[in-house]
């Protein structure tokens, strides 16, 4: 099952364009990212960061821009789990606008590390099983 999540696409988010620059599409999808963890396993991602010392950065990314954030437009995101490791899990990102038209996808891969050390380490249980009821099937 998938999480949605929405915002919209602010003034400075645009570039000369006036359409969204592309890192601030990264940007959007990292806030997203965030909002996430609370739906899906119950701890905020400032909690995780700050008291449990745990993060999960991305390592590689796999993204198709498809058509143009716009000012004003209001982004639906679908975040959902492609595949759980033992210290990493991907994420598969959809984006559409108000209309339903798919803006943007990517499929990101993130390490649970701990943040004193930055080193990985397995994904905790209680994290597990919340990504665990999200995953999706990959496309092919």
């Amino acid at each position: 099952m998938a999480v949605e999540l929405s915002r919209r696409v602010d003034y400075p988010m645009l570039d000369g364009a006036n359409i969204a620059y592309y890192p601030r599409i990264f940007d959007l999808a990292h806030r997203f990212f965030e909002e996430a963890w609370e739906p899906m396993c119950g701890v905020s991602y400032p909690v995780m960061i700050n008291e449990r010392k745990i993060g999960f950065p991305v390592v590689h990314v796999e993204t198709d821009f498809i058509s143009p954030l716009r000012y004003g437009d209001t982004i639906h995101a679908t975040l959902a789990i492609e595949r759980i490791g033992t210290s990493s899990c991907t994420w598969k990102y959809l984006l559409h606008n108000q209309n339903g038209t798919l803006l943007w996808t990517s499929s990101q891969v993130t390490v649970c590390v701990n943040m004193e050390t930055l080193e990985s380490q397995p994904i905790p249980d209680d994290l597990r099983q919340g990504l665990e009821k999200h995953v999706v099937e990959a496309e092919t």
